[in-house]
């Protein structure tokens, strides 16, 4: 079995908890104090359910889950605050555990490499700094990464991911602006090839004149890769804005629809409180969270662990937490 990449879990713990320090100060970190405040009164369950939808979680996810959580409080008896903080943790990491990360990265063969990538969102959601980002990851995993420049569209769009490409020390295929993105996949492919890459990452256009002609470039480019290999692009990994909250999920489903996204990067997470945006995702998209950007920096990103994720949004903010 081929591992494209293993998790390096003292980093991605780190990274996680820097990611949601928000969210938890404001918002997950005072569940428990709620939960210990008066007992397990309707005011106590409702202001859970306020804590949650607050916290970008969604209207229908926030219900079910408190619903779902006082059923079981009141079939097993629970009496003490910590067997319910238990149980919301559990509940909340069987959601997101249902896509485990570690088999994403794995192939049944070399053969099939390059192994691709097709990255896709719309402009303004830190798309090309997300895609630097991965190659970054991949690269210090001992990956030989090339990039395929297949914004054609957005001015200077190829010329920042060169910049960024430089960065992160992986070459970057681009042509000239406007020319046509599907030359630019295949040359991108064939330069992977015949240079031994492991991975191609493939940047898009993020906004076209209309969104039927964006979804149907991105479905050309989808196409000329499975002429390639009929096995790409292996991922289709969307980029999704945090910070944009409940609102980015409509433009994710248009994505979804039209290419088939097998997974999520997650950016700008440690610039937002509202970081119950990931169940939201689960609820509304079932994708796993792949990704989580977790700063500026090309080293700021983590893979998503259910359990480690959920861990560090649920810990307790004290009086002594800044």
């Amino acid at each position: 079995m081929f591992r494209l990449l293993k998790k390096s879990a003292g980093q991605d713990k780190e990274k996680t908890q820097q990611g949601v320090r928000r969210s938890r100060e404001i918002w997950f970190g005072r569940i428990m104090n709620v939960l210990h405040s008066s007992g397990l009164s309707d005011d106590v369950w409702e202001e859970l359910e306020e804590i949650l939808i607050s916290a970008d979680v969604g209207v229908d996810t926030s219900f079910e889950l408190i619903q779902r959580l006082r059923a079981r409080s009141q079939e097993e008896r629970f009496n003490d605050p910590n067997q319910i903080f238990a149980s919301l943790k559990g509940e909340l990491v069987s959601r997101l555990d249902g896509d485990s990360y570690q088999d994403v990265w794995e192939d049944s063969s070399s053969s099939s490499l390059p192994y691709v990538i097709l990255v896709v969102g719309v402009n303004g959601v830190g798309k090309t700094t997300s895609i630097a980002k991965v190659a970054y990851h991949f690269k210090n995993a001992g990956k030989k990464v090339i990039l395929g420049a297949g914004d054609t569209f957005r001015a200077a769009a190829a010329e920042q991911l060169q910049v960024l490409g430089q960065r992160a020390g992986v070459e970057v295929v681009a042509h000239k602006e406007g020319a046509d993105p599907g030359a630019v996949v295949y040359d991108a492919f064939q330069a992977a090839k015949a240079r031994g890459a492991d991975v191609l990452i493939v940047d898009t256009a993020g906004r076209l004149h209309t969104k039927t002609n964006l979804m149907e470039e991105l479905k050309k480019i989808k196409r000329v890769l499975s002429r390639l290999d009929p096995a790409a692009p292996h991922q289709v990994l969307l980029i999704l804005d945090a910070t944009t909250g409940y609102n980015g999920l409509s433009q994710a489903k248009g994505f979804t629809e039209a290419v088939d996204c097998t997974g999520i990067f997650l950016a700008k997470l440690d610039g937002t409180a509202k970081g119950g945006i990931v169940l939201a995702i689960n609820g509304e998209l079932h994708l796993p969270i792949l990704f989580i950007g977790t700063g500026e920096g090309l080293e700021d990103m983590a893979q998503f662990e259910a359990k480690e994720f959920v861990d560090a949004l649920l810990e307790p903010v004290t009086t002594s937490d800044p």
